[in-house]
């Protein structure tokens, strides 16, 4: 399995922080916010990541990471996206990297408690027993109406809606999904939304209504790091609990 760490878009709701570097590069307590995702994966045993980037920083992200040798990868790339076209627009830059295997995707910007090796490898042997299809993570949150909401009922996945109004459930869709190769047939068939983006709802919604989507409830704390308030927490969860045992 490969990982991808998407850390594109322009950051507009952190400026003017992000008027000079990307949203991803600023601190979280006492590291840069894009160890935490690359480290998420290393973690679960993933050592060949993707990470996909844009905007006038992107250069940045080579100065900081180089080779991903700080990280005991086997491989970091790279790849740009031009614009902002949303998650699932970004995660079409990932084919060619992927290559037919399965991937596990982390949005830069998230940052967790534990570990996510169990529901990685829960998902290779979902896959290896030729049921392949998808895997979200959800968490509890207090603000469901910021994230995609999932409906849930007996542990199967009913329903997901993109921020919704009036969520049925404080069951957000964390932003890691677990993939396999058909993901990128399916982002091919997405029409932009009503903001102009290919969501990754969709795609998660494509999942559901072939019946091959699976979910689990993250252990630990999560949040994203992606507003004034979320990044001041992350911060102080961090330093408060760590993330992800980091030693980099």
């Amino acid at each position: 399995m490969k990982g991808v760490v998407l850390a594109g878009g322009l950051g507009s709701r952190l400026y003017p922080l992000t008027k000079i570097t990307n949203k991803h590069l600023l601190p979280v307590f006492d590291k840069p916010m894009i160890y935490y995702p690359i480290q998420c994966l290393v973690n679960a045993g993933i050592t060949d990541i993707l990470i996909v980037t844009g905007g006038n920083s992107a250069g940045h992200f080579l100065q900081l990471l180089r080779n991903g040798s700080d990280f005991g990868l086997k491989r970091l790339n790279y790849a740009y996206q031009e614009g902002e076209g949303g998650i699932a627009d970004a995660l079409r830059l990932a084919e060619s990297f992927a290559d037919g295997e399965e991937i596990c995707v982390v949005l830069g910007d998230n940052i967790i408690e534990s570990n996510i090796k169990r529901a990685v490898d829960d998902f290779r042997v979902q896959c290896e027993a030729g049921g392949g299809g998808a895997k979200i993570l959800l968490k509890e949150v207090h603000d469901p109406e910021r994230f995609g909401v999932a409906t849930v009922k007996d542990g199967k996945v009913l329903k997901i809606v993109e921020k919704p109004k009036a969520p049925e459930t404080n069951l957000a869709v964390i932003g890691i999904y677990l993939y396999d190769a058909a993901v990128f047939d399916i982002t091919r068939t997405l029409k932009p939304s009503a903001r102009g983006e290919l969501e990754i709802t969709d795609v998660n919604n494509e999942y559901l209504r072939r019946g091959q989507l699976t979910s689990d409830v993250l252990n630990g704390w999560w949040t994203d790091a992606g507003t004034f308030e979320s990044l001041y927490r992350a911060s102080t969860l961090v330093r408060e609990g760590g993330a992800n045992r980091m030693d980099v």
